[in-house]
């Protein structure tokens, strides 16, 4: 890796942007012997996941977790002590993690690599071969823009005359917000309410729809709206914003709350209304690239832009906010623009995560899109309490939901509210990537006392009651 003193204008790829779809692509660029420049300017290389996304937000929230399972365990044989939480400590240690993973899975891992080199500043479009970048201008043969994505910031009166809190601020406060409002009610919002909640902050959630996670069928977003509740964060759905103001020290906001007018006052916002795009002043338009939704740039199937030569991978597409899909279409970008293939992105499964507790976890489809496919569906639902790995360890929020076509008993969707959901999405994603039917599912050994013999029960359940099975499942 080259940084500083470049000793050459032209490039066989620039990519502009630090984050996992640049990384992905400079790696492979590379490795097909391809010559790239790589400018970014913003957040330090990384981008959103390592630096204010996925890692510091995870490991605060097991953090968070740890805190709140030792003041109130499952046992009624464990006795609480006076566990306390020193904050400052807890940002100085994800701070830490956060460089170290910087270092470790970014810089590290193309330092020595002689075909890329690194430029620190902003870049600008002036045709489909060239950069501008620090009154430089630069060529290539192809050019990605992974510029990744921010928050969507409302425009809500007066918000503008406060400090607000977004996820590239709210992971470096010193001090725990006496009194957090949490502005959104999906999955970045949620896992954050939570987050400060069991850190010990109140937290209000203010949410426009009349749901919390509104993509969702209403047994998981209501399931998951009773728990939060239960651990003491107050939600407000149907929440249109009036305005916001700060007074004596406090924020107040002003609101119509289900048709009733209301002020909610704290003393942090943190803002969580969706993302938008990256692509202010990049000098787009002088290459007429197209753009969609809240600014994001729109590709087609092989992560092609409008114009030609140049190409778009991750969060600045607009589609799969997620740093693993940043990190397939990145991929997938380079090998497209130099014929080393002809890949059309595919989507068909993928498996997603909301790190909440209980946490959410899908893939494929839900019951109102197998509906709108007219697909002949099945739904099976098995409650944790159910489950023997789940009342071994008295923790018995949720359920696994798994969605089959009854005409060929193949699975195409489930979702899963539970403690370590995650965990479980692979073995269905495989399922359903490659055809197996639920019947083998049921036929697959499961060691007992797993959360994952909880997919073969509700295998099981969709023709069997539960309740008259032995302790194996059988």
């Amino acid at each position: 890796m080259n940084c500083c003193n470049i000793d050459t204008s032209h490039f066989d790829l620039i990519i502009i942007g630090g984050g996992s779809a640049a990384f992905s692509a400079a790696i492979k660029a590379s490795e097909l012997e391809k010559k790239v420049l790589m400018i970014n300017e913003g957040l330090p290389i990384g981008g959103t996941c390592v630096n204010v996304g996925c890692v510091p937000s995870k490991t605060l929230i097991r953090t968070a977790e740890q805190f709140h399972i030792s003041n109130y365990p499952n046992f009624t044989g464990i006795k609480p002590g006076e566990t306390k939480i020193d904050f400052k400590e807890v940002i100085r240690q994800k701070s830490e993690m956060v460089s170290e993973l910087r270092q470790a899975k970014y810089i590290d891992v193309i330092k020595d690599d002689p075909n890329v080199t690194i430029l620190e500043a902003y870049a600008k479009l002036i045709d489909q071969n060239t950069v501008e970048a620090d009154d430089t201008e630069y060529t290539a043969e192809k050019i990605l823009i992974a510029t990744g994505s921010t928050t969507f910031v409302p425009d809500i009166p007066g918000l503008e005359e406060i400090i607000y809190l977004t996820n590239e601020t709210l992971y470096e406060l010193e001090k725990l917000p006496e009194h957090l409002i949490v502005i959104g009610g999906r999955y970045i919002a949620l896992e954050n309410a939570q987050m400060f909640s069991r850190l010990g902050s109140k937290v209000t959630v203010l949410q426009r729809s009349f749901r919390i996670l509104p993509d969702e069928m209403p047994d998981v977003s209501e399931s998951l709206k009773e728990y939060l509740k239960d651990e003491g964060i107050e939600i407000k759905t149907g929440v249109k914003i009036k305005s916001v103001e700060k007074r004596s020290g406090k924020i107040l906001i002003n609101a119509f709350v289900k048709d009733e007018d209301e002020v909610i006052e704290g003393t942090h916002i943190f803002v969580a209304t969706g993302r938008k795009g990256n692509t202010s002043g990049l000098g787009l338009e002088n290459l007429g690239i197209e753009l969609h939704k809240q600014n994001f740039i729109k590709t087609n199937e092989y992560m092609q832009t409008s114009a030609p030569n140049v190409y778009a991978a991750g969060d600045v597409t607009g589609e799969f906010l997620f740093v693993y899909s940043a990190a397939y279409e990145g991929s997938l970008a380079v090998e497209n623009m130099f014929g080393v293939s002809s890949t059309k992105k595919d989507y068909s499964v993928f498996p997603w995560v909301i790190f909440t507790d209980p946490q959410v976890a899908g893939v494929g489809m839900d019951e109102n899109e197998a509906y709108e496919k007219k697909i002949n569906y099945e739904v099976s639902t098995i409650w944790l309490k159910d489950v023997p790995r789940s009342i071994a360890a008295r923790n018995m929020k949720g359920f696994i939901k798994l969605i089959r076509n009854k005409d060929n008993d193949k699975l195409i969707g489930a979702r899963i509210l539970a403690s370590e959901g995650s965990e479980l999405l692979m073995e269905i994603s495989l399922a359903i990537k490659y055809g197996i039917a639920v019947k083998e599912l049921k036929q697959m050994f499961h060691p007992y006392l797993t959360l994952a013999e909880g997919i073969k029960l509700a295998a099981i359940s969709f023709d069997k009651d539960v309740h008259k099975l032995s302790c194996c499942a059988v």
